[in-house]
């Protein structure tokens, strides 16, 4: 089983009704999201992985200079690019994949992709909230950076592992995850092509208590770590049930991120500071 895979897969099922939303208005919001469909006309409305593969192109191609696409994605990026001596070392491929998706293309075939595209996103964001608390200079998340060494790659996979656990984790928040609910995510996953092993793994992790004081363990002296944990619970459940607003609230002092960076990951998603 490939986390990446798994992590796309679940970014495909549609995690909670804001979902959506709320990874475009990350990405810069409706504006930028109907220009990104305009310059890749017809492809919008195409299966398969043909719009991914474009978008994945065209960034790639923006990142080596070459202008387009990436251009109207840059601000999301702020100064990562600069920080790691240009945007060719920034992973825009994934977020090409990740747009892809959310403009109505991907499928069976670019899962991974996706869920590297989720990755990145939760890396810009983090690094865009962390840097404009002014309380550190924060390091560009693994995900938003490519990972150079195996050593990378491997922190990379368990990080990716930690966003879908605290992901999963924020589903049980409210205490409402019943047997209709478990069988509609894994019948998408199903549908999307996530293999069996992939859909035990999710309703293991499903059924099993509340995992909130490891995640916590997990994030502590992490800032960047933290801030994607807390980014990617945002887009996994509604926040509309004060059980659920408890819970951001106790995941948040756990991990030390302070009310400036959690409300700027709030505002990216678009989701309003009470």
């Amino acid at each position: 089983m490939n986390i990446g895979d798994l992590l796309g897969a679940m970014v495909q099922t549609g995690m909670s009704p804001s979902s959506s939303d709320r990874m475009r208005n990350s990405l810069g919001g409706g504006n930028v999201m109907d220009s990104l469909a305009g310059m890749l006309g017809g492809l919008s409305q195409k299966g398969g992985g043909g719009l991914a593969d474009a978008l994945s192109g065209m960034l790639g191609q923006s990142a080596q200079g070459g202008g387009g696409i990436a251009d109207v994605l840059s601000g999301m990026l702020g100064d990562a690019g600069r920080a790691v001596g240009g945007k060719q070392n920034l992973a825009l491929g994934g977020l090409g994949a990740l747009v892809g998706a959310l403009l109505g293309g991907g499928g069976k075939s670019v899962g991974g992709a996706v869920g590297g595209g989720l990755m990145a996103l939760l890396g810009a964001m983090a690094f865009n909230a962390l840097k404009g608390s002014g309380e550190s200079k924060p390091q560009i998340p693994l995900g938003l950076l490519e990972p150079q060494t195996d050593a990378e790659k491997t922190e990379l996979e368990q990080n990716s592992e930690l966003i879908l656990r605290a992901m999963i984790n924020a589903t049980k928040a409210d205490g409402q995850i019943d047997e209709s609910e478990i069988n509609r995510i894994t019948g998408k996953l199903e549908a999307i092509g996530a293999d069996a092993d992939a859909r035990r793994y999710l309703v293991t992790r499903i059924q099993q208590p509340m995992e909130t004081e490891g995640l916590i363990a997990a994030a502590q002296g992490k800032p960047e770590l933290a801030a994607q944990i807390y980014g990617a619970t945002l887009l996994a459940i509604e926040v509309d049930t004060p059980a659920e607003r408890d819970y951001l609230d106790q995941l948040a002092a756990g991990m030390g991120l302070s009310p400036q960076v959690t409300a700027r990951i709030r505002e990216l998603v678009g989701l309003q500071t009470a």
